[in-house]
């Protein structure tokens, strides 16, 4: 579980993915303070924000943390408590080694236990990797907005992933 002394982190791995234009709409590095209120806005017992940190002897002489999820909410009203959003990062330099597929394997086991019945993944449609990594875990495509997102001269859809993960 991510505590507030783990946002710099956070937000270090958040903006390591910027650059490449292909898990996030930002085109610029954001702050901790730019996060802090998105930090606070995720209860630990119904939204929680969850932290991978390196293998003990393998952190580098920044960081410890490698990797980070979080469950957000989704539309913001109340019919929709029962539907979280997945977002999924880790450190280039910690990408494929299972750790995004731990985190999503966790997720959709422990999202019943915190009143969730439906995930979905808000991915570019370029994200082949993150598109590839969801349908192993049996999410669907349930939307595509195409062209909804200008990355500097290219522009870019989203679809949607879905899964069910309580009856």
């Amino acid at each position: 579980m991510a505590t507030t002394s783990d946002l710099p982190e956070i937000v270090r791995v958040y903006n390591t993915s910027i650059e490449g234009r292909l898990a996030t709409a930002d085109l610029a590095p954001v702050t901790v303070s730019d996060r802090a209120s998105w930090f606070e806005a995720h209860d630990p017992t119904r939204r929680p924000i969850w932290v991978v940190d390196a293998p003990s002897g393998q952190e580098d002489q920044r960081s410890r943390l490698v990797g980070w999820l979080s469950f957000s909410d989704f539309y913001g009203r109340a019919a929709y408590n029962a539907t979280g959003e997945l977002s999924i990062y880790v450190d280039p330099a910690a990408q494929r080694h299972g750790i995004a597929r731990a985190l999503l394997a966790e997720a959709i086991h422990v999202a019943p236990k915190l009143s969730i019945e439906t995930l979905l993944g808000f991915i570019f449609d370029h994200n082949e990797p993150s598109l590839r990594l969801f349908r192993a875990f049996g999410f669907e495509q349930w939307a595509h907005l195409p062209r909804v997102a200008k990355l500097d001269a290219d522009e870019r859809g989203v679809i949607i992933m879905g899964r069910r993960v309580a009856p």
